[in-house]
């Protein structure tokens, strides 16, 4: 089995998604949204990037990374998905950290950075969000009860000009950034906080 911070294998012209996150724990909510936008993307791979934590959120909680790494591999069926803690391996904090990383050591890749709605609905918090726009192509997938929040909020509106019908989705990872779609489809109520309270199973 590769370490805990190696990178997967890929190759030149392969056309990969980075789904990032704490997966703390990881569910089959994180699943499905992996599962759609392999399939609606048209991409090769899928890169599952285990954080050592994401700064806008409470450490508290944290399970160790190489426990979540794991966890995430033993969930994951799929051969094309890969899991990495490799962000800890570089010191990495922030994602335009990690994506200006990897543009930058693999420009011959064609990488798209794949998130929830609910994280378009903060994403101008996030540190140097416009520079993470302008480096690849972005995927936002629906998430429960923030879909409306999400298209009006600050980020969506600054990138509206940028933004691509649905039903080309899958021409995203070949598009010049800034380029972005919404995706809608199967969607799943599970959170991982909600699991770590009990309120909900795995």
């Amino acid at each position: 089995m590769a370490g805990i911070t190696d990178l997967p294998p890929s190759a030149s012209g392969m056309r990969i998604g980075l789904f990032g996150g704490s997966f703390n724990p990881i569910h089959d909510g994180h699943v499905l949204v992996m599962e759609e936008t392999l399939r609606r993307l048209g991409l090769d791979a899928l890169w599952v990037l285990v954080t050592p934590g994401n700064p806008l959120k409470n450490h508290n909680e944290l399970q160790p990374l190489d426990q979540r790494v794991r966890a995430a591999r033993e969930k994951i069926a799929d051969p094309r998905i890969r899991v990495t803690g490799f962000e800890a391996a570089h010191g990495f904090t922030y994602t335009f950290e990690t994506l200006h990383f990897l543009a930058d050591t693999m420009p011959d890749r064609k990488f798209v950075w794949i998130m929830g709605a609910d994280s378009l609905a903060g994403f101008h918090r996030w540190e140097r969000w416009r520079d993470i726009a302008r480096t690849m192509p972005l995927a936002v997938y629906v998430r429960p009860g923030v879909s409306t929040r999400a298209l009006v909020s600050k980020a969506a509106i600054a990138m509206s000009r940028s933004r691509i019908d649905e039903d080309q989705a899958g021409c995203l990872a070949d598009r010049i950034p800034p380029a972005w779609v919404f995706l809608r489809g199967r969607q799943s109520s599970l959170s991982s906080s909600a699991i770590r309270t009990g309120k909900q199973p795995l």
